[in-house]
């Protein structure tokens, strides 16, 4: 009896054996590495950083902290505490610490992998995506900040502390990635984008037309640069815009669900908490001109029922006798728009002003008011009126109107601080206790001086980007 037991013992040992060899053989080893966290994959394919990607360009470049200091900056929006503050030019470098960390962390570094990806795999049209909006994004740090690291600075550990390169080499390589974008649209791909691409929803010819429009938008900002002609960048900016926007259908825009968890940045910038609400200047501008988008940008003052915007620069009032934006543009699942047919159409109002004079420029330049008011569902004959009350274009008058208008169209969108830098309208005027003169650019993140020292980091917030010429 021994003996059998010892016998069935055996046989179950050396069925266990059998067992785990064969575990060994095919799950055993993912079973066994704890090294490796499945929540935090190695390797994330292309769809999915292209999503958080996007995500991050709409959230923390277009509707995060820089951004709503530009608005500031352009006395658009108005902080109501004590000064000095934002609104009165005080900012700090440890203030946009998390804006330069995202632009790199969030956006750049994804969308290179993206490319890297992509161009590996052959879905060129990933890899036309991640070329684009990488521009897009060199092209609102650089702005925002002048020489910034770019050839050195994406590749991780292998350079942990790049060199900047000059604006200008940052603007050629701008101009660049959109060409190699616009070619990969043309190629085959493998895979193409759906869902994944929340701009677009994987439409290429759409991002076809958002590079040309982009290559007109950089082109045009280089009007004043050193080694650069209006004249010749104006016929860059039209023959770019040929083959961009065609219609409102065509914007590149952040549609939100309005969730807590999924709401647009507007939203946070500008809830109570924040003190955040509308400036006086842009307020009453509209008031002053009848403007009829009024009541569709801004909500009136909750305690008075009137359109009252904060006088930058003044002592702190009750905020809820100031003016704040529309759900529109403010609310919690309001769309947040990157880049606008609208704005498509004052590029080329100001290129035409240039090569052909006001005359010229007059239909293009209504035809970007009509666009905009149409999309905010201003009725044709308010539209009309206005139109007439503006009158026409003349040669004093024809680059302010174009740039107010523009800036009207492009409310909240950080392109508005580079367009009065490059032309000085709107015409703003320095705010009351102000402590220093207007800031026309942003000064560098205390994290990066401290881990990356470079000459650059002196800049003061007056100082001129290398475009930014008198």
């Amino acid at each position: 009896m021994v003996a059998l037991l010892k016998t069935i013992s055996m046989k179950k040992i050396f069925s266990i054996l059998i067992f785990l060899l064969m575990l060994s053989g095919s799950g055993c080893k993912d079973f066994l590495d704890v090294n490796t966290d499945p929540n935090n994959p190695l390797d994330v394919k292309e769809a999915l950083l292209l999503s958080s990607s996007e995500l991050a360009i709409s959230r923390n470049l277009m509707s995060g902290n820089a951004a709503w200091i530009c608005q500031n900056f352009m006395q658009m929006s108005a902080l109501n505490q004590p000064n000095p503050q934002i609104g009165t030019y005080r900012l700090l470098h440890t203030d946009v610490d998390g804006d330069w960390s995202s632009v790199y962390s969030d956006e750049l570094i994804n969308l290179k992998i993206v490319i890297d990806k992509a161009e590996k795999n052959g879905n060129s049209y990933y890899a036309a995506i991640g070329k684009i909006l990488t521009a897009f994004t060199l092209g609102t740090a650089t702005d925002l900040w002048g020489d910034i690291p770019y050839s050195q600075a994406l590749n991780g550990t292998g350079n942990l502390l790049p060199v900047y390169d000059k604006q200008e080499d940052i603007y050629t390589a701008i101009q660049s990635l959109l060409d190699d974008g616009i070619a990969d649209i043309a190629k085959t791909s493998v895979k193409a984008p759906g869902a994944d691409d929340y701009f677009y929803q994987g439409d290429m010819a759409q991002w076809q037309k958002v590079a040309y429009t982009l290559k007109a938008r950089y082109a045009m900002h280089l009007t004043k640069a050193p080694g650069h002609t209006a004249v010749a960048q104006a016929d860059l900016v039209l023959q770019f815009l040929a083959s961009g926007m065609i219609s409102n259908d065509d914007d590149l825009k952040m549609l939100y669900p309005g969730t807590a968890d999924q709401a647009n940045g507007w939203w946070t910038n500008f809830n109570p908490v924040s003190t955040s609400c509308m400036s006086s200047y842009f307020v009453d501008s509209l008031v002053a001109r009848s403007d009829p988008r009024l009541p569709i940008i801004v909500k009136p003052a909750e305690d008075t029922g009137l359109y009252t915007g904060r006088v930058i620069g003044t002592d702190a009032g009750v905020l809820t006798t100031y003016s704040s934006p529309t759900d529109l543009y403010g609310g919690i699942g309001a769309t947040n728009d990157i880049i606008t047919y609208s704005e498509a159409l004052f590029l080329k109002a100001e290129a035409t002003l240039i090569k052909s004079g006001f005359a010229a420029a007059e239909p293009i330049y209504q035809d970007g008011i009509v666009a905009h008011m149409s999309k905010l569902g201003v009725a044709e004959a308010d539209i009309n009126a206005y139109l007439t009350t503006r009158g026409t274009l003349t040669a004093d008058n024809a680059l302010q109107r174009i740039m107010e208008e523009k800036n009207v169209a492009n409310f909240l969108n950080i392109e508005i601080f580079t367009d009065w830098r490059r032309t000085g309208f709107p015409a703003l005027t320095k705010v009351p206790g102000a402590l220093s003169d207007i800031p026309r650019r942003l000064i560098y993140p205390q994290i990066e001086m401290i881990r990356n020292p470079q000459p650059q980091q002196t800049a003061l917030i007056t100082d001129r980007v290398w475009w930014d010429q008198e």
